[in-house]
């Protein structure tokens, strides 16, 4: 335990001020691209990895370097979520719709501190209000992963995003929000006017992609899931609003009505789409569309919902459909991406690093893996622009940023190492700072 302290002690400058280089030697280094991996070392200088090399790198000879030896571990990428909700992860949905902001905001760093140790560095938030938090964590005033803020998810009047209370409709003709409205944690629009109104909101706030709903959800409570939501010309708004950012819109979709209406109308990403049919794979694959897929399964991670509830009877049918939705996202080649879409739950959010190793139910470790890393970053770097991190994510690079794991054991032949990231994450680091060190 003494001997813990003291090294903490001694990592304790580095995490608070950031230390401007820091040379890796000896380890296994898994690039996030290629399944072959290279005995080697790192060079990190302020927050990018600036030189790769099998044989050894020559530093400063001032003494200010720190070297860290990896005695052979595995290093890899900084995981990354693409389907987060860093303001509604842990906090249960009652107070989500009714605390105070500042209440919520906190709650979410401390959530954020701990997605961060369990090796997640970057996310890409997809509804809620998480501006603040990124802010705070941009700047180091508290830890968490980089963020890809969405904003407030838009929904139609009784689509998925529309958590106002029952006697909150017909809207009040002075068009007064409710408070988690107000708060920007969801957004209820309706016709091409609204939409565009709220979208734009989303982006002058610092929305990197747009999110709305496009169909029928499990956790809401006024639309079935086989509804379609918002026509064409609805989406089209949301499209005309980002393509003149630069950037793209995202859907919540289950089914191939939602997901054909979006698509036709210019959306570039799905979200969920278990209940899709082979044609619309098809359509997708065709056009290019990404594929941000969850692996819900009727398991020890989905939501307790009363057994008879109606959300129970709809997470049963979405459910059913997860197997077919990889399978044929596998056929077609569709370019696929993973996130946990953890969602009011703090059980849940421990298990983040297993709902990802549950992807070798289709893929191999390495596909797991290179899907969590590289692939998803391709995702967030859709957003052009308005991509708040310029440099590479997702792989170790010359010139992309530090963001690392050393893990006490090789994933690609265990993968269940990543779901317990306390035991076997021996170093932590993000931008070029290190949060957690084991090493030694």
């Amino acid at each position: 335990m003494k001997k813990i302290i003291i090294s903490l002690l001694l990592f304790l400058p580095v995490m608070l001020m950031g230390q401007k280089t820091i040379l890796i030697n000896n380890v296994e280094i898994f690039n996030g691209t290629d399944e072959k991996t290279t005995t080697g070392n790192v060079l990190i200088e302020n927050n990018l990895i600036t030189k790769i090399s099998t044989g050894p790198i020559m530093t400063n000879k001032s003494g200010t370097t720190m070297i860290i030896d990896g005695k052979g571990k595995f290093l890899m990428p900084g995981l990354i979520d693409a389907h987060a909700h860093t303001t509604m992860d842990a906090m249960p949905i009652n107070q989500a719709m009714v605390a105070d902001m500042s209440y919520i905001s906190l709650f979410a760093s401390n959530s954020a501190e701990k997605q961060l140790m369990r090796g997640f560095t970057t996310v890409r938030d997809v509804g809620g209000n998480p501006f603040a938090l990124k802010k705070s964590i941009d700047q180091k005033l508290t830890k968490g992963p980089r963020i890809y803020p969405s904003g407030a998810m838009i929904s139609q009047t009784g689509g998925h995003g529309d958590f106002r209370l029952p006697n909150d409709a017909p809207r009040h003709s002075c068009g007064a929000l409710t408070y988690m409205e107000a708060n920007g944690m969801a957004m209820v629009a309706d016709g091409y006017d609204e939409v565009l109104l709220r979208t734009r909101e989303q982006l002058r706030a610092g929305a990197s992609q747009i999110k709305l709903a496009a169909g029928g959800g499990v956790a809401s409570d006024y639309d079935p899931l086989d509804v379609a939501q918002y026509t064409k010309n609805e989406f089209k708004a949301a499209v005309d609003a980002t393509d003149n950012w630069g950037t793209y819109v995202t859907v919540h979709a289950y089914t191939p009505k939602a997901i054909i209406t979006a698509i036709e109308a210019g959306v570039k990403c799905i979200e969920h789409g278990q209940l899709i049919d082979e044609s619309t794979v098809k359509m997708m694959a065709e056009k290019g569309i990404w594929w941000s897929l969850q692996a819900f399964l009727d398991d020890e991670d989905a939501i307790p919902f009363p057994e008879g509830s109606e959300n129970r009877a709809k997470q049963l049918e979405m459910t059913k459909g997860t197997d077919n939705a990889y399978q044929l996202a596998k056929r077609y080649k569709v370019k696929t991406a993973w996130g946990s879409d953890c969602l009011f739950d703090a059980k849940l959010t421990t298990r983040q690093g297993a709902q990802l190793a549950k992807l070798t139910r289709w893929y191999t470790p390495f596909e797991v893996l290179k899907m969590a890393t590289s692939t998803n970053a391709e995702l967030l770097a859709m957003s052009g622009p308005r991509n708040p991190y310029p440099h590479k994510l997702g792989v170790i690079q010359e010139g992309a940023y530090a963001d690392l794991i050393i893990v006490d054991g090789n994933p690609i032949k265990n993968i269940k190492l990543i779901e317990d990231p306390e035991q076997n994450f021996l170093l932590i680091m993000k931008d070029g700072v290190i949060y957690k060190n084991r090493t030694e």
